[in-house]
Order: C-alpha cells, then sequence, then structure tokens
C-alpha cells in the first residue's frame, strides 16, 4: 500500500476510525466472500522494452479478424486512417466545455462545422454536440417533447430498437414518464392501433427500424400532429445519405446514432450520437450549441449559445443533465463527412443497399431462407432460417465470419456495410450451403 499512496500507517488508522472500520479488509464485506480473491494476484516481473512488444504481438496474433454480416446498431464500417490521425491530436484530447471562446476557437469551430452537418442531413434547423449516443439521444428528445408538451405519457413504436428503447424506459422512470407502445403489423408501425388522444407528448419511431425496415412516417406524423404531440424521429446517421430525411416527415426532433459515419466499434464504445430540432423546440435542446458571431475586430468567431440549461440553472429545473464535452466523437464524423462528401455519402449508401439486397435474394435462392416480413429495406433485413440458425452461426464462427444476429424463434437479422463487396457474399453463400 505505502508503494502507491502517500499515506502512513497513521493517516490510515486514522481514516478507519473516522468512518467506524477496524481495518481494512472491513470495506470491502459487501463483497460476497465467494467473489473476493482469497490469494495473491500473483502479478509477473516487469518487462524490458523489446519483451514486452513480444508479449504484445504474441496476444495480437490471438485475435481473429471475421468477416461481419450483423449489425443491430452497431455495424463494421470502415474508418480513413487520417480520422484517427487527426481526432487523436493532443489539442483535441479534453472533456472540457468550451466556456472560454479566447482559447477555445478550435474546438469551438469543429462543434459548428458538425451542428451545421447535421442540419444538413436532417433537414432541421439546428443541431447541438455532445450527445452520448443515439439511444440517449433519443431519451433526450422525449424529455425536450415533456418539457414543451407538459403532457405525461410518449408513443414508442415495437420497431424500435430494443436496446433504444431500454433506455428510453430508464430515462422515463427518472421523470415518472409513462411509455407506451405501439404494435407493429408487417414489421412496421401500425398506425390504425393508435387511439384518439390528445394526451400524448409525442411518438418515438425509427427509420429504418430495428428490422432494417424503411417505414414511411407522413401518417403517423399528420396523426400525432393533430393531437397536439411531437414527431420524434431516430434515424441512423449513414442512412441520412439516402433515405427521406426527418425534416421530409415534419418531424420536431431527429435523434440517432452516428458510429455508421466512420467511427470504429472498438469493443463497445465509444459511440456518438445527434440531436436536431426546429427553432421553436432549441431552447428544450440539451448539450452545447455553438453559434456564430463577430469578434471586436469583425471577424468570424465562435462562441457557446443558448447556455441558460443544465449546470447553469437549479437542477431540478434543468431539462438534463449532460454537462461534459462529448465532441470528441463529433469531430471524428466531422473529418469523416468533409473527407467523402456529400456524393461520396451517396455512392457509399447506394452500395450498401445494392449489397443488402443482393445478399437478400441469394439468402433466398439457397432455400434455407424464407422472408419474414414483405417490406422495402435498407442495409440489414430479417429471414427466417429453416436450419437450426445457432448451430450455422457456430459453423460460420469457424470460417471466420460473424453470422446474423438471432432475434426470435430462429429468425436472424442480417447485416452489411460499406466493407461487405461481392467476394465477401459469395463466400458467406458458399459457407452457408456447405453447412446444409
Amino acid at each position: 500500500m505505502h508503494k502507491y499512496f502517500p499515506h502512513t500507517q497513521h493517516d490510515v488508522e486514522e481514516m478507519l476510525k473516522v468512518i467506524g472500520a477496524k481495518n481494512i479488509d472491513d470495506l470491502f464485506k459487501a463483497i460476497p466472500k465467494d467473489l473476493q480473491i482469497k490469494k495473491d494476484y500473483n502479478i509477473p516481473l516487469a518487462l524490458s522494452d523489446i519483451e514486452l512488444d513480444h508479449h504484445l504481438n504474441e496476444l495480437a496474433g490471438k485475435n481473429q479478424i471475421l468477416k461481419i454480416f450483423r449489425g443491430a446498431g452497431a455495424y463494421d464500417t470502415y474508418t480513413p486512417s487520417v480520422v484517427s490521425a487527426l481526432s487523436s491530436r493532443q489539442e483535441f484530447l479534453t472533456s472540457y466545455t468550451p466556456y472560454q471562446p479566447e482559447v477555445s476557437q478550435g474546438t469551438l469551430q469543429y462543434i459548428f462545422e458538425f451542428q451545421s452537418m447535421i442540419t444538413m442531413l436532417t433537414g432541421l434547423n439546428v443541431a447541438n454536440a455532445s450527445m452520448y449516443d443515439g439511444a440517449t439521444s433519443t431519451a433526450e428528445a422525449m424529455f425536450m417533447a415533456n418539457a414543451h408538451t407538459k403532457k405525461n405519457t410518449i408513443l414508442v413504436s415495437e420497431t424500435i430498437n430494443p436496446s433504444i428503447l431500454e433506455v428510453i424506459k430508464t430515462y422515463a422512470r427518472y421523470k415518472k414518464i409513462n411509455v407506451k407502445m405501439i404494435p407493429m403489423k408487417d414489421g412496421i408501425t401500425d398506425i390504425h392501433s393508435l387511439d384518439q388522444s390528445n394526451d400524448y407528448m409525442g411518438v418515438i419511431v425509427q427509420n429504418p427500424n430495428y428490422y432494417g425496415i424503411v417505414e414511411d412516417y407522413t401518417n403517423i406524423s399528420n396523426w400525432i400532429h393533430e393531437q397536439g404531440g411531437l414527431l420524434i424521429i431516430n434515424q441512423d446517421g449513414q442512412s441520412l445519405g439516402i433515405l427521406r430525411s426527418p425534416a421530409s416527415f415534419k418531424a420536431d426532433i431527429a435523434a440517432g446514432e452516428l458510429q455508421s459515419l466512420g467511427v470504429p466499434l472498438s469493443f463497445g464504445g465509444a459511440y456518438v450520437g445527434y440531436l436536431a430540432t426546429t427553432n421553436a423546440l432549441m431552447r428544450k435542446m440539451p448539450g452545447r450549441i455553438c453559434g456564430v458571431t463577430t469578434d471586436v475586430d469583425g471577424k468570424r468567431a465562435f462562441v457557446l449559445t443558448l447556455q441558460a440549461r443544465e449546470q447553469h440553472i437549479r437542477r431540478a429545473k434543468a431539462n438534463s443533465n449532460i454537462c461534459s464535452n462529448q465532441s470528441l466523437m463529433a469531430l471524428s464524423v466531422t473529418i469523416y463527412l468533409s473527407l467523402i462528401g456529400k456524393n461520396g455519402l451517396k455512392e457509399m449508401t447506394q452500395h450498401v443497399l445494392n449489397a443488402s439486397h443482393d445478399l437478400y435474394t441469394k439468402l433466398i435462392h439457397t432455400g434455407l431462407f424464407e422472408p419474414v416480413f414483405n417490406q422495402p429495406f435498407y442495409r440489414e433485413f430479417a429471414l427466417k432460417a429453416r436450419v437450426d440458425l445457432k448451430a450455422l452461426n457456430n459453423y460460420l464462427l469457424t470460417h471466420n465470419i460473424l453470422g446474423p444476429l438471432e432475434i426470435e424463434n430462429n429468425v436472424g437479422l442480417f447485416a452489411v456495410t460499406e466493407k461487405t463487396t461481392l467476394k465477401d457474399i459469395n463466400n458467406f453463400i458458399e459457407k452457408v450451403v456447405a453447412f446444409k
């Protein structure tokens, strides 16, 4: 203990006395005994630089590079090397919120550029930065609807990703919001099941939905606005390059995940969300919002604006408590979009669309799968297997392929990305047929 902490034995004894503990071990009584380590850690001696390099190479050699045909919210996308090279520069690696514009112009500028790109993609008036991921940004959109309408019930489509739904429910419990589900029919939101009520703060839908299906939310938009509620669309960032924008459905708030725009999976994170809305709702937005102005010399300058939220006001009245600067991942997305450009994004999403339909058709032709839904889709789709799906996935893993996600009753959710080539698809089909 004395090797790592500056406290003397006397210091430790004084602290234990104050908290009423006899010794250090008393601090861990809450941990079940069967989970406590009863022997030494057996930490090996330090390695030299050369030995450590060899050891790490040996560990890295155990990794398997998989061809991935699974998505459900996390996608094996391509990250250009320049993205990590620029975003890892020292001046960007801070969680400090840029309140002092005099010393934060670089950070403020990329936040402003990020917001501008999100408004272009979504078609909405204003966007923020600092959203943790697509799930929490959707829950924050619910909080905005609650604050704006003063109503207490939110409608959520059953076609939304279950992981996003769990986050929504967790946030809803925090503010005692009632979550009511809208049933689905043939993979899409069943608008005919909606009852006439003006008690709803809004409706949350996803496009493409959990099953990869592209839904038309025109009727739902008209219906919820007639009830005095808001339309919240969760839409994956990549799909905004080819599908209709949230604004085209007259969405009041758009939220979603941007990981598919050049952010690697990285064993589960970090992710990056976005949140965009109309001018009428922008004062309800959480997180950072950067604006542009001119300095005393008449030059363009960037500042945080509309700051009367979160830590600036009483916590009980805050619409959200996102206070840290999470924009480093937003920087990665900004660099990626600036590199690929408008035409590049369209070309990439068209490739993803074509590849997903090519895989779908070829899987059906094997005779081992049958359609689950008869709907248009982008990037991923659900098929019911006529073989044991779990056994198939185990077989595919032996060939370094991560197969579909089993979602229910031998139904698999398949996905492709811009990294999926025709060769990858044909090899995948060959392995599936060989399993038969």
